[in-house]
């Protein structure tokens, strides 16, 4: 067999059919597991070279094994697609669904020329089959043959329109492989129609010229390694080894061995600097994987991810962690020694596990405790390169709240989270060569435009928090988190200081199981849950049960409580309720609820209105 490093639209560049046998499976691939992490290696070769570096280490999709079928002279090529269809059928839709955005934007030449690398031109046996650069199993073959027909998505979703199932809330789904196409397509209309800050050098050049670039990278860095099989090869035995289960080595087990092979060959004691400054990377801890959004990796993986891009302040695929790395050491030469390279990583090492593992009564506890409970690791970077500054304890504690004012009131309006790396990078990079303050981050965040990355203001922070069904959104370790700080300025210098160190679990004052306690106003039970969806909207009934139902999740009819006691106070009518929090519960939050007679929805609102007051004072803008 040969296998050889093929750019991505070469493979393509040939009259050829890459055919799926019919025993593979249908295409299975999916957003979150596959398309997303795809997306985002493309994304980030689109940026590169539209930031004019193009001299950065190809980055490598994956490999593909072909086997060569006999075809007669006049027919198309083809191959048979004995590994990474599922892949190969993919990057085939994502080149459709970029032809296709590329004519939607008007850039027609640039649509043609990709046109070529989705559809056999000229003399064909077959035309029908025969055009088709990838040709899949029976199953898949309708949706994929619409996806490279359709040359836009609106002309795809009347193909393929959603139909809501009958009784039901949901609709039924379309074809993976036309999702797969709606995906990309989406991301490709976020990418270069964003506004501002959401889009590398999105107000610089014309669109077509951007698209020409990105296209450019897709010709030059991106790239699978293609695997021909040759007479005699078996193609099965090939495929079980090369999807053989071995236990593969961590990206910091090759970097071990690159940093202590160059320090041997510079003449650097390399037993002495492993003993001194490597060694905890062999300790378990390291070695334990963790979940970072829907990464679960080794913590020596996720900190060399962040301590890369904290020094490059550029975004780090984590599977590539070793080629970036390799590529930083030999192009920037950021270090005299190895020696220097050892100290720089165990001392953000150091750094990384007191984030990681929140250590009290630091300036940036509070922010690494919010970073951890609502699952944020792209705010990683920024703060290794501030941690390793000279920044002094006030004023890093200053910028910490700065930060958490700008995540948490962005969480709370619901707002996207899949720009926070380009907009922590960014920051780290505005301040890399200053002494960062408060002062500086605010005038950043300030500055961003565009509902994927601003500070949202006082007034749609106070929409938010005071109207948002919080309990549907946010989970219970976040709405925890929420509430513990709401209590801290329930505090003063006069208050006696109560460590809490029992779970707390989150309570609705008026239970979600209202029904056998407490009427509407009119003395109803309102109308079952089950009717709602489809009931007329002048049904006054139904306007007060779903109005009830939905001040039930808001922040105003939250508490805290002990786990003990949130299963003692159940469904009982009020009374009951605010007794057993009296006698129970120590809590500062708890108190003004001792004089409320009535809890209903209008003391709800109340209760929401006062506690965004005190909100105001913790994440201010």
């Amino acid at each position: 067999m040969k296998a050889n490093a093929v750019a991505l639209v070469a493979l393509f560049e040939k009259k050829m059919r890459l055919e799926v046998p019919l025993f593979q499976r249908p295409y299975v691939w999916s957003e979150n597991l596959q398309w997303a992490p795809l997306w985002e290696d493309i994304e980030r070769k689109f940026a590169e070279y539209l930031e004019g570096r193009a001299d950065v280490p190809v980055h490598f999709l994956g490999a593909l094994v072909l086997d060569q079928k006999q075809t007669p002279t006049t027919h198309v090529e083809r191959r048979l697609v004995i590994d990474g269809q599922q892949r190969l059928t993919t990057l085939q839709v994502f080149l459709n669904a970029f032809r296709d955005f590329c004519r939607a934007s008007g850039a027609t030449a640039l649509a043609e020329e990709c046109a070529n690398y989705t559809l056999n031109k000229g003399m064909m046996p077959d035309p029908a089959v025969d055009k088709f650069k990838v040709w899949p199993t029976q199953l898949d073959r309708p949706a994929f043959t619409a996806v490279v027909e359709s040359e836009s998505p609106d002309e795809l979703k009347k193909r393929y329109p959603l139909v809501k199932q009958k009784w039901a809330r949901k609709y039924d789904d379309r074809p993976r492989l036309v999702d797969c196409y709606l995906y990309f397509y989406a991301q490709l209309e976020a990418f270069f129609n964003g506004a501002g800050d959401e889009l590398p050098l999105a107000n610089e050049y014309p669109i077509d010229q951007r698209l020409e670039q990105c296209f450019q990278a897709l010709r030059n860095a991106l790239m699978v390694v293609a695997i021909d099989l040759e007479q005699g090869d078996d193609a099965q035995v090939i495929f079980e080894t090369l999807n053989a289960r071995g236990q593969p080595l961590l990206p910091a087990d090759l970097l071990r061995n690159y940093i202590f092979l160059r320090a041997t060959r510079r003449g650097e004691n390399s037993e002495a600097l492993y003993q001194k400054y490597w060694s905890d990377f062999d300790e378990h801890y390291w070695q334990q994987h963790v979940s970072q959004g829907r990464l679960n990796r080794p913590r020596s993986d996720l900190f060399m991810q962040h301590f890369l891009a904290s020094q490059q302040t550029t975004d780090i695929p984590i599977g590539h962690l070793y080629v970036e790395y390799r590529h930083w050491i030999e192009k920037h030469a950021p270090f005299l020694t190895v020696e220097d390279e050892l100290k720089s990583l165990s001392r953000n090492r150091a750094n990384f596990k007191s984030l990681h593992d929140v250590e009290p009564d630091r300036p940036y506890s509070s922010l690494a405790q919010f970073l951890r409970t609502y699952d944020i690791g792209t705010a990683y970077p920024l703060l290794l390169l501030l941690l390793d500054g000279n920044i002094d304890s006030e004023e890093m504690a200053k910028i910490c709240a700065v930060i958490e004012s700008y995540l948490m009131r962005r969480s709370i309006c619901l707002m996207t989270n899949k720009n926070y790396n380009r907009v922590f990078l960014n920051l780290a990079k505005s301040l890399k060569t200053k002494t960062p303050t408060a002062a500086m981050v605010s005038v950043y965040f300030n500055e961003l435009r565009g509902d994927s990355v601003e500070w949202p203001s006082d007034e749609t922070f106070r929409a938010a928090f005071e109207e948002n069904e919080a309990y549907r959104v946010l989970n219970a370790p976040r709405l925890v988190y929420l509430f513990t700080k709401l209590n801290d300025t329930f505090t003063s210098s006069k208050t006696e200081t109560v460590k809490i160190t029992d779970p707390l679990t989150v309570e609705h004052l008026m239970p979600q199981a209202w029904r056998a306690h407490w009427k509407l106003p009119d003395g109803s039970d309102g109308v079952d849950d089950i009717g709602l969806f489809d009931l007329d909207e002048d049904d006054e009934l139904a306007k007060a049960t779903r109005t009830r139902n939905s001040a039930l999740q808001k922040i105003g009819n939250l508490t805290l409580v002990r786990p003990s006691l949130n299963s003692a106070l159940s469904n009982g009518p009020w009374e009951e309720k605010k007794k057993q929090i009296m006698d129970y519960s120590l809590l500062p939050l708890n108190l003004p609820l001792q004089g409320i007679e009535i809890w209903d929805e209008t003391m709800i609102a109340a209760r929401s209105k006062s506690l965004f007051g005190r909100a105001l004072t913790i994440w201010g803008r």
